[in-house]
């Protein structure tokens, strides 16, 4: 479903996710380990997965939508939070509630646990965010999202190692 997705957001070339990426982010004993999560950590504890998954089902249990999500934290709130990297719901199964009950799954974590808040990124065209407005969250216009990808994610790692870092940690 996360091709489906990605023709939706128009960017099918965009998208190389094998099974076994999306497996290994979802099962692995450590993030990006490749390692499963019935093996033990090397601590001899479990170690928590970064990214987590929910599917929605229709009534001949055939998967009808998903959600992908991680927890982020919020150092002015001092606790976790969720935030969601996709939710896609299958055009066959939009308006049946499906979308509405994988949020409603994900609020319910965030209230369990002391979490303040679920939020998320949307194509500025996505007919979803009156779904959104009705189910009460806000448009956070005064954030804008920034990425590092590519060629410039690399010059500025390159920077870390010419500066020198121990452990991933600036030394000077």
């Amino acid at each position: 479903m996360v091709h489906e997705l990605a023709e939706y957001e128009r960017a099918p070339e965009q998208c190389h996710l094998t099974n076994e990426q999306l497996t290994s982010a979802l099962f692995a004993a450590a993030p990006g380990s490749g390692v499963t999560s019935d093996v033990p950590s090397r601590s001899g504890g479990t170690t928590a997965a970064a990214l987590f998954g929910h599917v929605a089902v229709d009534e001949r249990d055939e998967p009808v939508g998903f959600a992908l999500w991680f927890l982020n934290f919020s150092t002015w709130a001092g606790v976790h939070g969720i935030h969601l990297e996709d939710l896609y719901v299958r055009p066959s199964a939009r308006g049946t509630g499906a979308g509405r009950l994988l949020l409603a799954a994900l609020a319910d974590i965030c209230v369990r646990r002391g979490y303040q808040r679920l939020e998320w990124q949307m194509i500025d065209w996505n007919p979803a965010a009156g779904f959104y407005a009705s189910i009460g969250a806000e448009q956070m216009s005064e954030w804008v999202a920034y990425r590092l990808s590519g060629a410039a994610l690399r010059e500025l790692a390159e920077q870390a190692a010419t500066a020198g870092t121990r452990n991933g940690r600036p030394t000077g």
